[in-house]
């Protein structure tokens, strides 16, 4: 039997177990009770309340500008939701990159009044202070590697990350100290295939990827993206597994046709 259809809870423990199992960890971001619910229902292993909630919620052009507050409220809602699968949650910009002691009470903040089991947040060795201190508070921690879209600005573009040597090298080490700093996994986003196969078999804990090939320990998509809700993002990993945008569309068009011919409520649909 799988580690994954015999566990009551989802916890970081369960997924290391996965990991020495070569069972792939399933993830999906979540933001609002009713999706949380359903994904849940199918058995997903861990769901991200994701900053990507800044574009796909919010309508935000970057990630930058969702707020703690506003993270916690979408986790709450999340966490309402699930009851087996493990609950991770982003650390927006601007809340852990100041010093380490921001970064703990950001976290706490995120435990707390969320209840959620994790926190994600981007970086390596320039956040290694502030991971080792939220780790040593007792909140587990999540790493983000490759494309990192808090750092947009930095970066000027969402190609592609360490396709050269110098950055590859830079990731790998920034992989070890996330391992060496206590993360529980990391997720690898964007990345040439052979790298995230290189970084899954040199670390001991999980890695999930985001367009990071199909040799590392897990696979996670955003929501709207997997269920073909978005239609303006067709990036080479994303498998679009429905078409959600036109049947809602074609679904709502129905609903104001049988409004505006009277068709709607009919004699059996009233009181």
């Amino acid at each position: 039997m799988s580690t994954h259809s015999e566990i009551k809870r989802v916890t970081t423990n369960t997924l290391q177990s996965m990991k020495q199992n070569s069972e792939k960890i399933s993830m999906l971001t979540a933001y609002d009770y009713s999706m949380a619910r359903i994904f849940d229902d199918a058995g997903i292993d861990v769901l991200l309340v994701g900053d990507s909630a800044s574009n796909v919620m919010a309508g935000h052009e970057t990630t930058l500008p969702i707020t703690l507050d506003q993270m916690i409220y979408h986790a709450q809602s999340v966490v309402r939701a699930a009851k087996r699968c493990l609950i991770v949650v982003d650390m927006p910009f601007g809340s852990y990159q100041g010093n380490s002691k921001e970064a703990l009470n950001s976290s706490i903040r995120i435990m707390k009044e969320a209840g959620a089991h994790a926190i994600k947040l981007e970086g390596g060795e320039e956040v290694a202070d502030s991971i080792k201190r939220i780790i040593s508070a007792g909140v587990p921690v999540m790493g983000h590697l490759g494309l990192t879209p808090q750092s947009i600005y930095k970066f000027g573009t969402y190609t592609v990350r360490a396709k050269e040597e110098e950055e590859a090298e830079m990731l790998l080490h920034n992989a070890r100290v996330l391992e060496e700093s206590g993360c529980f996994a990391i997720v690898l986003e964007k990345i040439p295939a052979a790298l995230g196969k290189e970084v899954a078999e040199m670390v001991k804990i999980p890695v999930i990827g985001i367009g990071a090939g199909m040799h590392v320990d897990g696979q996670v998509l955003v929501m709207h993206d997997m269920l073909g809700i978005t239609r303006n993002f067709s990036p080479r990993f994303l498998r679009r597994y429905l078409n959600l945008y036109d049947d809602i569309k074609d679904a709502t068009a129905r609903f104001i046709s049988d409004v505006k011919s009277k068709d709607f409520p009919n004699e059996k649909e009233q009181y």
